[in-house]
């Protein structure tokens, strides 16, 4: 599969992990539940893990890796005591602080 498109996300949090098995076809996450989430990956979409919190989706479909990569994002536990550092963002995204 050539792969044309990709999202690159970044998870943000004390002891929050991702792996990827199958040949990028399941996805799993660590994100401060009791258990890991476990995510099926789409036929047209790949997943890759370089580091335990930096998560790769290609494919050749723009539409299906974004859809996938917010499905990903939208796993995230909301935030706690307004703290805003936990969960994912985008490696294209630059964030300021105040």
């Amino acid at each position: 599969m050539e792969s044309k498109f990709f999202r690159f996300l970044k998870i943000v949090g004390v002891g929050y992990k991702a792996r990827a098995e199958a040949e990028g076809r399941l996805l799993f996450l660590k994100l401060g539940y009791s258990h890991e989430v476990e995510l099926t990956v789409p036929p047209a979409v790949r997943v890759f893990c370089f580091k335990n919190n930096v998560v790769c989706c290609t494919g050749i479909d723009k539409g299906r890796v974004h859809q996938f990569a917010a499905s990903v994002r939208s796993c995230q536990i909301g935030f706690v005591f307004g703290i805003k550092l936990q969960g994912f963002c985008s490696l294209e995204e630059v964030s300021i602080s105040l």
